[in-house]
């Protein structure tokens, strides 16, 4: 930790990150609490369920928010949820955010 104000620190990036949540996650509201959360977070992508029973999406912003909502989606979820675990994939610098918004796609 520690404050300091270095305008170049890491987490001021920009980032994008894949992203599989495994467990007990459909039909728990998963969704909505994911998209709210990103949203106070200050940040876009999309999330939706896949046919096998987890959740997927793409989450960009800051690094530091980003990171804040990867551990959410590793620990916390939405109040039914029961999260087995959470896999990140293609993690890579963005110079521009690829999405206006945080969507629930159907």
């Amino acid at each position: 930790g520690g404050g300091g104000g270095a305008a170049m620190a890491d987490g001021d990036g920009l980032v994008s990150v894949d992203y599989e949540v495994y467990g007990k996650v459909q039909g728990v509201f998963f969704r909505k609490y994911t998209q709210g959360e990103a949203k106070r977070l200050g940040l876009v992508g999309w999330v939706q369920n896949t046919s096998h029973g987890t959740v997927q999406g793409q989450i960009q912003g800051p690094t530091a928010r980003v990171r804040e909502l990867q551990e959410w989606l590793r620990k916390i979820g939405s109040p039914q949820s029961r999260i087995s675990r959470a896999e990140f994939s293609n993690e890579k610098k963005i110079e521009a955010l690829e999405h206006k918004e945080f969507q629930i796609l159907k």
